[in-house]
């Protein structure tokens, strides 16, 4: 395999927008506006710049490279710290337990509330892979590499870290969440509120969101229906979020109703279980299959490769992922077990 993943680029630019216009809707992170996308490659490069082991508000973009042809066919995005520009919303899922005692009756009422929970939390978001490429595990080195950045600049992230899952959007491009709930009050459709939201941030909330809590009973079943539910294309994405240690704790996304999942952020499985070790070799034959990363920041790239373990702090890789990783015996990599 010739891929891997590395720090993006002003140069991607084209590629991502090409990529964002594949992705059919509702996917913030990846806005189909190439002035949204350069102002994201811009904060990128200055937090891969800002060489400082602090947490701030820092936006870093990676990028899936095919090492032959040069060719940019997937990205993934980490956000250090949410909520810090603009408050980061969500809804909670929770439950009013009334009791009558003329009546003798408990009710029991679910509702929405609009929370900030979640401020302050890093996020994992913004992966997506070309569709011509969804084969041989590269949705799996995209999403886990990712962890492995983390853990190898641990100090420019939050102790607690999130993932929204996009809802359920029909044939039509619509969210039945949005029109059930939110669309009631702004007087816009789906596809606007998104991509004004992916452009300008969700500061319109705050501005125009009734504050109460929603009775999901009184939504219609449509609405009903998608709340915490992923798209259909994220299923696999929660599988492997769950896989990880995240857990859905009743947050959903103000916009499509998706489910977002919350972890530890030293708990999560490809952080917890990676390691830094310096390598002995690099002619591998057979060993167990891994997750190579080397670098920092600016330099990070990942890949799939195998590993064999060499004592306590050496380890010895194959030949093609030393290539991918330009690296050579004396130099340190971070892997995961794959």
């Amino acid at each position: 395999m010739t891929f891997r993943l590395r720090a993006a680029r002003s140069a991607d630019l084209e590629a991502l927008y090409e990529m964002a216009k594949l992705t059919g809707g509702g996917f913030t992170n990846l806005p189909p506006d190439r002035a949204a996308l350069k102002t994201k490659l811009e904060r990128a490069e200055a937090a891969f710049a800002h060489d400082t082991d602090s947490l701030a508000d820092e936006l870093f973009v990676l990028v899936l490279e095919d090492a032959r042809s040069g060719a940019v066919r997937g990205t993934c995005q980490l956000m250090s710290q949410v909520g810090q520009r603009w408050p980061f919303y969500s809804y909670r899922l929770n439950t009013l337990t009334q009791y009558s005692q003329e009546l003798d009756r408990t009710v029991r009422a679910e509702l929405l509330s609009l929370v900030t929970d979640l401020e302050g939390s890093s996020e994992v978001g913004g992966l997506f892979l070309h569709p011509n490429e969804r084969a041989g595990g590269l949705g799996l080195l995209l999403a886990r590499s990712r962890y492995l950045f983390v853990a190898m600049h641990r100090k420019r992230f939050a102790d607690r870290i999130l993932a929204e899952l996009r809802g359920i959007i029909d044939e039509r491009g619509g969210s039945p969440f949005w029109d059930g709930v939110a669309g009631r009050f702004f007087g816009m459709s789906f596809q606007d509120a998104d991509y004004f939201n992916a452009i300008n941030g969700n500061q319109f909330i705050a501005d125009l969101m009734p504050k109460h809590p929603v009775y999901i009973a009184m939504l219609s079943e449509d609405a009903r229906s998608v709340i915490g539910v992923p798209h259909p294309t994220g299923r696999a994405a929660m599988r492997m979020l769950e896989d990880e240690g995240f857990r859905a704790e009743g947050y959903v996304d103000i916009f499509d109703g998706g489910p977002t999942m919350v972890a530890r952020t030293d708990n999560v499985t490809s952080v917890k279980n990676s390691c830094q070790r310096k390598v002995t070799g690099v002619t591998v034959n057979e060993g167990e299959r891994a997750i190579l990363a080397t670098g920092r920041l600016g330099t990070f790239r990942a890949c799939f490769g195998a590993r064999v373990l060499d004592g306590e702090d050496g380890v010895a890789i194959d030949s093609a992922s030393a290539d991918l990783l330009d690296v050579c015996e004396g130099d340190m990599v971070w892997s995961v077990g794959r």
